[in-house]
């Protein structure tokens, strides 16, 4: 006689449970002071089922109860071990498994669920998700998501035929759903099936899933993340450094666009991805852009690579920032495990690596987050505060600590996983501002009746107070467009915490300055200098991005006024300035040797101008401009204080010159640089500097191995005294057309 009420079975059939171990699995029954046992499987497949007894390996048979596929059996014996197992014929095959129900203790302890709702586990990554564990001596994979308003929860995936009644999950504290399953190891493919309260069904990818299928494909796929690293003495070095004295050049990169194959050449891996855009194009792997993207940068001196998204993402066009997999490298380039080679790889070649990463808003996309649990979960309810209607995104709900904490934890588990050396946090404005891009009666204020987003600062605070407790030496770059104060000071004084901040001021200023034609520069005297009067305010870093070479906006090339001599001389120019000015520097892939048509994500960049000689030259000359800048430290080691800069002529708008110094923090050395931003050369100009000596041209940016007219000083010039009240001595200098020179005062033998 069956021991399950017909009620209790139904419920599992229909998967209305939402704590399945209530009736499946073994159960004691104590009869008299006797001990007996039960075993309780739903097996949609099943014709037939045994349990087999771990040590007596006898088979004991199942009978249906209620239902046809519902199956029990008795066994009269005193101790019933988790690993006994299940015999189950389906047609003509037969198949002997564990029961994933015999495996009652969850890996999720109380404590972790209780941080997780505070909004303080920072490690939830390790227990949300999907993980190899051995539970009673069974190795499997044990799964947890949060879903608290889901009436049922199920893994699918291949091993059950994608069939939610096969492996129904339980709901246990904090909305969270768990199960372990037997058998299952790396490389399985699954996917949450989600039912609401009115029973509406969703399949979901893994919110904290560490792999997902090549797009178009959305399941996540099982991974262990486990990989030997070869970067001790690189992680170590980051730890004891400061990065605000350090040389920080970085080369934006769009993995997809800097280079592909052929599909007629696959990688030694097989791993295949077409470039829909570009007939025969496969992307590049991380392993193949790891023995070519890095030489490259390494030969040219930048200190860092910047990678655009590499979060899983579904649309290419989107170039990673609409993110679909926050835990989960993409793809299209390979696996986890590759992707650590690759930031390995940098590492070992004294190369750091920053993610771009987006916290602000995410796609609709049916298998990412959007609707999660058939509610509002992610993201806000009210679209006045949930939606970005122009990017077709939602916002996340910063108010919420689950929330808060999957976006924490997934900034510490980029640094925690693979070794990151720095997020650029991208469209921080956009998360700082309730009426960001919104029209009046389209935003909601916050409790003050303010426009600033209260939820999103206190997360931008916790996470940046974290991530330098846990990773002393890494970087956190906020990507902000306004005036918002102390977002680059530390959160102790009200500051949001990140430690470098874009200067898109600066950006904006220097290249309408560049646009303009030289004849008419006079007049815009004032976009070159006044960076320097809010320049102390942050610790800015200069940017020229991805965002300045999109949109019909031209590629930098494109910008410049003039015939192509001097539209290379004027990106000369505005390199060496841009490596002058004070700040941490970022050029965006392409900009080094001068591309000249706008960057298009689906293609390559355009190499094949390197067979011209001044693409060469311009890219030479960038690695020249990076190995001066290392080599340097009054070029770096004081970007955020007066102390490191001193004008000595900002007034020469008629000229269109200015000349500055800068300081190194740590001696008394420090170089001399002046601008000359016209193409009529300069003679006998004379440049007012501290001390008397001889001044070597370290850098001369119309040098002809350059691709200028080497107009210049032979090399240096000896000072003059002078009748200044300000500078007692002076230089005689040429200066060449549209040019910038850098000197540096020769020490006394």
């Amino acid at each position: 006689m069956p021991t399950a009420a017909p009620e209790q079975v139904w419920r599992i059939v229909e998967n209305q449970h939402q704590n399945p171990f209530e009736i499946l699995g073994a159960h004691p029954i104590e009869e008299n002071g006797h001990r007996r046992w039960v075993v309780r499987a739903y097996l949609p497949d099943a014709e037939a089922a045994w349990v087999i007894h771990p040590e007596e390996r006898s088979q004991y048979p199942m009978q249906q109860a209620h239902h046809p596929h519902f199956f029990e059996c008795e066994i009269n014996t005193e101790e019933l071990a988790a690993n006994y197992l299940l015999k189950v014929k389906e047609g003509e095959h037969e198949r002997v498994m564990h029961d994933p129900y015999a495996f009652k203790s969850p890996l999720l302890t109380d404590y972790d669920i209780y941080l997780f709702g505070e909004g303080n586990h920072h490690r939830i990554y390790d227990k949300m998700g999907a993980h190899l564990a051995t539970v009673e001596g069974v190795e499997g994979v044990y799964f947890a998501v949060w879903a608290p308003s889901a009436r049922n929860v199920s893994v699918i995936g291949e091993f059950n035929n994608w069939d939610g009644r096969k492996h129904q999950m339980r709901r246990i504290n904090g909305g969270v759903w768990d199960l372990f399953i037997p058998g299952l190891n790396n490389g399985e493919k699954y996917k949450y099936e989600i039912k609401n309260q009115e029973g509406h069904l969703y399949y979901k990818s893994d919110p904290y899933g560490h792999q997902q299928e090549v797009r178009p494909a959305t399941a996540s796929v099982v991974n262990d993340l486990t990989y030997t690293w070869n970067d001790d003495a690189w992680m170590e070095q980051r730890r004891q450094g400061d990065p605000h004295e350090q040389p920080l050049s970085v080369y934006e990169v769009h993995l997809g666009s800097w280079l592909h194959g052929s599909v007629d050449t696959p990688p030694e891996d097989g791993h295949v991805v077409d470039v829909s855009a570009k007939p025969g194009a496969r992307f590049l792997t991380y392993r193949e852009l790891a023995d070519t993207l890095i030489p490259y940068v390494k030969k040219l001196g930048y200190t860092h690579i910047e990678v655009m998204p590499v979060a899983e993402h579904p649309y290419d066009g989107s170039w990673g920032y609409q993110v679909a997999g926050y835990y989960a490298p993409t793809s299209r380039f390979g696996t986890p495990q590759d992707f650590m080679y690759f930031v390995d790889q940098c590492h070992q070649n004294g190369i750091g690596i920053i993610v771009d990463w987006v916290p602000g808003h995410f796609p609709k996309d049916s298998h990412g987050l959007a609707y999660f649990d058939g509610s509002h979960l992610y993201e806000h309810a009210d679209p006045r505060k949930g939606e970005h209607k122009e990017w077709g995104t939602l916002i996340f709900n910063y108010a919420r600590h689950e929330v808060r904490n999957f976006l924490v934890s997934n900034a510490l588990f980029w640094f925690d996983k693979y070794h990151i050396d720095g997020i650029r946090v991208d469209a921080v404005a956009s998360m700082l501002y309730l009426d960001y891009d919104r029209k009046p009666g389209e935003w909601v204020a916050n409790q003050y009746g303010g426009r600033e987003n209260l939820e999103a600062v206190e997360f931008l605070q916790q996470l940046n107070y974290l991530l330098f407790g846990y990773y002393p030496g890494v970087l956190s770059i906020a990507e902000e467009s306004t005036a918002w104060a102390n977002v680059s000071r530390p959160t102790y004084i009200g500051g949001l915490g990140f430690n470098f901040k874009w200067n898109m001021g600066w950006m904006h200023d220097i290249l309408d300055y560049f646009n303009q034609d030289p004849i008419y520069r006079r007049y815009h005297q004032n976009n070159i200098t006044f960076s320097i009067w809010y320049a102390y305010s942050e610790n800015f870093m200069l940017a020229l991005s991805h965002d300045e070479v999109v949109h019909g906006k031209g590629n930098l090339y494109q910008k410049m006024p003039g015939d192509p001599w001097q539209k290379f001389a004027n990106l000369r120019a505005l390199y060496t300035y841009m490596f002058a000015h004070p700040g941490k520097k970022t050029l965006f892939m392409g900009m080094e040797f001068g591309q000249t048509t706008e960057w298009n994500s689906w293609l390559d960049l355009d190499w094949g101008l390197l067979n011209q000689e001044p693409h060469q030259q311009l890219q030479n000359f960038m690695g020249e401009l990076n190995a001066l800048y290392k080599r340097e430290p009054a070029l770096y080691t004081d970007d955020f204080s007066a102390h490191g800069f001193e004008w000595i002529d900002c007034n020469d708008a008629d000229n269109s010159v200015v000349s500055f110094i800068r300081k190194d923090k740590y001696s008394d050395e420090f170089l001399l640089i002046v601008c000359n931003f016209t193409p009529n050369p300069q003679y006998d100009y004379w440049i007012g500097v501290p001390k008397p000596g001889y001044y070597r041209e370290l850098l001369n940016s119309d040098a002809q191995d350059y691709g200028g007219s080497g107009v210049g000083n032979y090399g240096g010039k000896t000072t003059h005294e002078w009748d200044n009240p300000v500078w007692p001595y002076a230089l005689s200098l040429t200066l060449p057309p549209l040019g910038v020179l850098v000197l540096k005062l020769e020490a006394n033998e």
